[in-house]
């Protein structure tokens, strides 16, 4: 098959990175299943793969000297290996991608993502939906909505399910709380704003531009703070950035902070977070080493959670409710099969709102809805 190859000696931006080799067609072992490809979602960690950051391919130890990145797909069972009893060929379906053993003490009664052998598929491991055919365990199967396009089947589960996880499971999200959220209209944030509306929460949305804000109103959001009138690296423009967020809320400060910006932002997630609140992080697109007055962290009690993607029991709920309709993709970008380098350079520069989607094996857009 062709698919978009990355390899350690072309580490760089993804257009440089990402070339289409031909390669084996993957075949399920036990446990595993074979996925025709249908649309795949685009994400940062692709980014990262293709730079070599934080870690190099040959590091990611996916026992292959090439990489097939892509975290998100929809598409149709083609192929089962042994023990697969929940999956037949011809189920359509969208992916997940965390996987574990499944046979150790974490994965059966604590959590799948205590598990020691836990990796993220498309990104920790190799033949992701960045061809026409991925290989997943089965356990990372969930039922594609009828609904939905193929498109937006594949656009919404590693930021959704990693939202459904950071507001609810990790962050305990209460009804009546205020949300700050980062980077509002991109991918993980249009599912923040519903996940946090839908809780009875009040999320206040930062964004960059006008239509970035528009997007945030479109999905009933109120409350915005344009970032790029505030100075978030000196003390007194994070003050002058929570006094803006508490005229907006009646003098309240953010309960919970939904981060994931990093190096940029968390100085300023730390102090503008109220008392007792909470810090849900679970990426720093913008760089790993955080640094910030840890003075407002001990003497007001605030908490920092880290939160790593979801596992199959959030995955499950979080695809129900896009199912039930109460959650809604937001597709901003279609990109042909030929263009997957192109759609990873601009996820990369972050200058788009919602999500961006290739199609694979879909002919083209507006296929694969079955049902209102």
């Amino acid at each position: 098959m062709k698919a978009w190859v990355i390899r350690e000696e072309r580490h760089g931006d993804p257009e440089q990175a990402m070339r289409l080799e031909t390669v084996a067609v993957p075949r399920p072992k036990d446990g595993e299943v074979v996925v025709a490809v249908m649309a795949a979602g685009i994400n940062y960690n692709g980014v990262w793969v293709c730079r070599g950051e934080p870690v190099s391919l040959s590091r990611l130890k996916t026992g292959h000297d090439f990489h097939i990145t892509g975290s998100d797909a929809s598409g149709i069972v083609v192929d089962v290996g042994r023990g697969v009893a929940r999956w037949k060929p011809g189920d359509e379906v969208v992916l997940h991608c965390n996987m574990s053993c499944g046979q150790c003490a974490a994965c059966n009664g604590r959590d799948p993502l205590a598990c020691d052998h836990q990796k993220i598929w498309g990104y920790e491991v190799n033949y992701g939906s960045f061809a026409p055919y991925a290989v997943v365990q089965a356990q990372q199967l969930l039922p594609k909505p009828t609904r939905l396009t193929w498109e937006a089947s594949a656009s919404y589960g590693l930021c959704l399910f990693t939202a459904y996880r950071m507001l609810f499971t990790r962050g305990q999200l209460q009804p009546g709380e205020i949300v700050l959220v980062w980077g509002a209209s991109g991918g993980l944030g249009v599912f923040a704003i519903q996940l946090a509306l839908m809780a009875g929460a009040t999320p206040v949305c930062v964004v960059s531009s006008p239509e970035k804000a528009e997007v945030c109103r479109s999905l009933g959001a109120t409350l915005i703070v344009d970032r790029r009138h505030h100075d978030l690296t000196s003390h007194e423009g994070r003050r002058r950035f929570g006094a803006a967020i508490r005229d907006l809320t009646g003098g309240r400060d953010p309960d919970l902070v939904f981060e994931h910006v990093g190096q940029q932002t968390f100085a300023t997630s730390v102090f503008v977070c109220s008392k007792f609140g909470r810090v849900v992080i679970c990426g720093a697109t913008t760089g790993y080493d955080l640094n910030f007055d840890v003075r407002y962290l001990w003497m007001r009690q605030k908490t920092i959670i880290g939160s790593h993607f979801a596992n199959s029991w959030d995955a499950a709920r979080a695809n129900q409710l896009v199912a039930d309709g109460r959650v809604r993709p937001v597709v901003s970008r279609v990109f042909p099969f030929e263009e997957i380098p192109l759609a990873q350079a601009t996820q990369a520069s972050s200058a788009h709102a919602g999500k961006l989607v290739a199609l694979v094996g879909a002919e083209r857009p507006g296929l694969g809805a079955r049902s209102s």
